[in-house]
């Protein structure tokens, strides 16, 4: 097939290549309409140089012509914006969205090629071998993982600005550093900005920079890794949880390079306790197993257990929460309570604006008699930290007031309790409410949900979302934080910001 002349090329440099010089290395726009451009005019792939305006990209076929570029981008760029549309499969428009994130400088010259063979070669569209197709889809899932990796594995730390010292109530910010292999800053923002809506965050990379105001995002300049915060507080209380958390009998090395690679280590708070917590996991485990177990000493006294309808004593109203933990420790109306070792009630002041309930106690709460003590109260305790809220300030109980598990050898195991077991308890949650009278109840998972709400709530579909009562009191609705723990430890920390952003509308709350 004959190549159409171009008298701008022929005249200016006969035997030079065509240059294109796009904004930005992941100018997508800028590639569309030149290689629409490109295919008008029948310019064939080895007959293109692909420039970047920051760095120049060489195409996979040919050497570009020195001075070539400088004399003929702005001619044939303005020309490029008239170029009539091209028909493709909308794969290839898929997979350009992706691949040009790649930071393989010749992207930009292997999707014109696949572009022009689409055009000239229809079977190619039904070629799932093919060289070039094959590549740039190897492009797109590289780009893809990097991008799952960002999501998993920024880190933020709190910077208390300038906007921070003339509003505190906005917020600190929150600033995080990331080292992506490709050029992902700007498609991955979006993201960001969606799950952390209601704080104000930075996200510096050495190409970009993201910013949130929590309300429009903004770009910059790359940085450098000593424009971000040093490790505060909350970093080392989340040091301290990791580590209490490590389970070195579930210790999977190779599995855990493979979802978090060395080379993120390094920008990675928890990075410098792997190693000596994996070196010291054979003998943890073996420690473990050589334990002798430590039963619960059980404070309640031996009772009989009544059928569930029996209703409580309606002319023997709650008055104090002292009273509320006597009768619950005599409670008689589920099973439950056969075999906690006490009651857990609520805990903290009268009158509190803010009503934390979870679902039950867990092993810790029912050893110490103390609501939210274990690994998910020193979560909800980093949280409330990070949003400036006081654990003294805040009233926190659950729905069902004993601990219901399951015996596996000398553990005892978490066990949801039913429906009925949580309506039983309804009286007691209610006589919580109406001593402390909050200004609002936040809801800890799908339990407390139907406690406070009266019906099933999906938590995952409505967390973040405040509700109503039928007695007017609002209810915030999100994830326990035992949820929190359960997950993968690469996916973590970001679920953490989730749940953190859903709190942090408690900040935004009136307070009288």
């Amino acid at each position: 097939m004959g190549v159409m002349n171009d008298p701008l090329t022929n005249d200016l440099f006969p035997q030079a290549l065509l240059p294109v010089t796009l904004q930005g290395p992941a100018d997508l726009e800028g590639f569309r309409r030149a290689a629409r451009a490109l295919l008008a005019r029948q310019m064939l792939p080895e007959q293109v140089s692909w420039h970047s305006s920051d760095t120049p990209v060489q195409d996979l076929f040919a050497s570009p012509i020195a001075g070539a570029v400088a004399a003929t981008t702005a001619i044939h760029n303005a020309a490029f914006a008239y170029a009539p549309p091209v028909g493709v499969p909308p794969e290839f428009v898929t997979l350009c969205e992706t691949a040009i994130l790649h930071s393989d400088p010749n992207r930009f010259g292997l999707l014109y090629r696949i572009l022009w063979r689409l055009a000239h070669e229809p079977g190619l569209r039904h070629d799932p071998l093919d060289a070039d197709m094959v590549m740039a889809q190897q492009m797109a899932q590289a780009v893809r993982r990097d991008m799952h990796k960002m999501k998993a594995f920024v880190r933020f730390r709190t910077v208390q600005d300038e906007t921070f010292r003339s509003n505190p109530g906005g917020g600190p910010l929150h600033v995080a550093w990331f080292e992506p292999e490709h050029h992902i800053a700007e498609a991955i923002a979006p993201f960001f900005a969606r799950r952390f809506t209601q704080m104000r965050w930075a996200v510096l990379t050495p190409e970009r920079s993201i910013q949130w105001d929590g309300a429009q995002l903004s770009f910059g300049p790359g940085a450098r890794k000593s424009d971000a915060p040093p490790p505060d507080a909350g970093e080392k209380l989340w040091l301290t949880y990791y580590e209490n958390i490590f389970n070195p009998a579930r210790l999977k090395v190779k599995m855990m390079q493979k979802e978090m690679p060395r080379k993120y280590w390094h920008n990675l708070p928890e990075a410098v306790l792997i190693a000596p917590l994996a070196a010291g996991a054979h003998e943890r485990s073996a420690r473990m197993v050589d334990e002798v177990p430590i039963g619960p000493t059980r404070r309640l006294p031996d009772i009989t257990v009544l059928p569930v309808t029996m209703a409580p004593d309606e002319d023997s109203p709650v008055s104090s929460l002292e009273q509320l933990r006597e009768a619950t420790n005599h409670c008689l109306e589920c099973p439950i309570g056969a075999c906690a070792t006490q009651s857990v009630c609520g805990e903290g002041p009268l009158q509190a604006k803010l009503m934390f309930v979870g679902e039950q106690p867990g092993d810790q709460e029912d050893l110490q008699g103390r609501p939210f003590v274990g690994p998910a109260g020193q979560l909800l305790d980093r949280a409330l930290d990070e949003l400036g809220i006081q654990r003294g300030q805040v009233f926190v109980s659950n729905a069902v007031k004993h601990f219901k598990y399951e015996l596996r050898g000398q553990r005892r195991i978490h066990k949801t309790p039913s429906q009925r077991e949580a309506a039983a308890c309804q009286h007691w949650l209610d006589d919580e409410i109406a001593l402390v009278q909050p200004g609002l109840l936040v809801a800890l998972g799908a339990t407390a949900a139907r406690s406070l709400l009266g019906r099933a709530v999906p938590v995952m579909a409505n967390r973040g979302r405040i509700f109503e009562r039928d007695d007017g009191r609002k209810v915030l609705v999100t994830l326990h934080p035992s949820a929190l723990l359960r997950m993968p430890a690469e996916g973590r920390e970001a679920a953490y910001a989730d749940w953190l952003a859903d709190l942090s509308v408690l900040t935004q709350q009136p307070q009288d």
